[in-house]
């Protein structure tokens, strides 16, 4: 038998954004304990530390490591990284090999790095022991990576305390800015463009129509995937068999499966599955996959109208004189949401990946990168998104703002 991933390697990895349907129970957010010594541990004020790949930041945040592996789906790791304070990437899609990650969406699931800074992601030893362990893409695909947005890199200088950005144009999508976006996030947020605009950063009002559509495709297509994935612990050949109960009919397949199955998922992922199944239907299969299908590529669309540099995974780029670099927006709606609070529960956790799904429906690489403190004194994330294969851009534009961020507001 093939080696099954755990019922909470499972619940983990495709629970919502806050990391509460582990068996273990929640991953509560170790910035404030960290910061509140002084308060007794039962009188602390208990937060998400975001999901699905929480553990790995709260490890970080709480200086158990320098850095540690995630997976992002739909912003697994940079949800976290934004809610514990710390540094999140996720790499253009295809350019790390998901070689032993459990899949649960094939066609958005990226192997990330959470660290203390973005130096510790981006040439630290564990990151070149990434590298290592994790094999990179075709030579093809690395080839196709370097697009011409180095010839920007050769220009700036992160390392410098004040790095000329006078040829940098940073986008501002005008569609991140929702009515459920926290004041206190628009804030530091607005402090990051200052500064970056202070040292000649050129800032650019730019739309991308079909972000509000971006949540629901990506529900609907990372369910049906998932749905697809998963079907596959079945208790034969993948999985942990769970014996029948007294009296029940051993020799209907059906009812191995169905018992196995619903004793080895949690309620989370079974709701997934249920979901993703009846987006594959024939009925519902041209209302719903079909459609977020369409979508998924209007979004794409979006992106690549924006960007300066041309896709290069399309068959006939071309460049746009008029477009931007780099996209800068609020990682998350808020800071950290309490696990008591209605943050945690309804639809409010799926409403957390709604800054972050159209970066990983579209494959780009994304960087969150702390930004400061919100009025409740929770750290704040801001997203630095690149065409795809501009990973460096997007990391050298991360340490600009991690260098000019106020050190004070820091929680490393």
């Amino acid at each position: 038998m093939h080696n099954a991933p755990t019922d909470d390697m499972l619940v983990r990895h495709a629970s919502p954004s806050l990391n509460v349907n582990s068996i273990h129970g929640p991953v509560v957010n170790p910035y404030h304990s960290l910061n509140e010594k002084s308060i007794p541990w039962a009188e602390r004020e208990r937060r998400s530390a975001g999901g699905s790949s929480g553990g790995s930041a709260a490890a970080v945040a709480a200086g158990m490591c320098d850095a540690a592996l995630g997976t992002d789906t739909g912003g697994s790791v940079r949800l976290p990284a934004s809610y514990c304070g710390i540094t999140g990437l996720k790499p253009s899609y295809g350019l790390i090999s998901r070689w032993g990650v459990v899949s649960y969406a094939d066609s958005l699931d990226c192997v990330g790095v959470l660290g203390k800074s973005v130096d510790t992601v981006k040439t630290t030893r564990f990151h070149h022991m990434i590298q290592r362990i994790l094999p990179q893409a075709t030579p093809h695909a690395r080839e196709k990576a370097k697009v011409s947005a180095e010839s920007l890199l050769s220009t700036l200088d992160a390392d410098l305390s004040s790095p000329d950005l006078s040829s940098l144009r940073i986008g501002i999508p005008q569609e991140y800015f929702p009515s459920e976006l926290n004041t206190t996030i628009v804030t530091a947020v607005r402090r990051v463009l200052e500064r970056l605009s202070s040292l000649g950063a050129q800032l650019i009002p730019v739309s991308l129509p079909s972000t509000p559509y971006a949540l629901s495709a990506y529900y609907v297509i990372a369910s049906a995937e998932a749905s697809s994935n998963l079907a596959r612990y079945d208790g034969v050949q993948y999985g942990t068999r769970s014996r029948l109960l007294p009296g029940a009919d051993k020799s209907k397949p059906g009812n191995v499966y169905a018992h196995t199955r619903s004793v080895g998922f949690g309620a989370e992922v079974q709701k997934r599955i249920l979901l993703g199944t009846h987006a594959l239907t024939a009925d519902a299969f041209d209302n719903y996959f079909l459609q977020a299908q369409r979508i998924r590529q209007r979004i794409k669309t979006d992106f690549d109208s924006a960007f300066r540099v041309p896709n290069a995974q399309l068959s006939d780029p071309s460049p746009n004189p008029d477009g931007v670099d780099i996209l800068l927006h609020p990682s998350a709606i808020r800071t950290a949401p309490r696990l008591d609070s209605d943050a945690a529960s309804g639809l409010g956790p799926y409403l957390q990946d709604v800054m972050t799904v159209p970066a990983s429906l579209a494959g780009l690489p994304a960087v969150s990168i702390p930004a400061g403190l919100a009025a409740d004194g929770w750290p704040v994330g801001v997203s630095v998104v690149g065409q795809w294969g501009s990973d460096e851009l997007v990391m050298c534009i991360g340490k600009v703002i991690e260098r000019t961020s106020n050190e004070d507001n820091r929680n490393f």
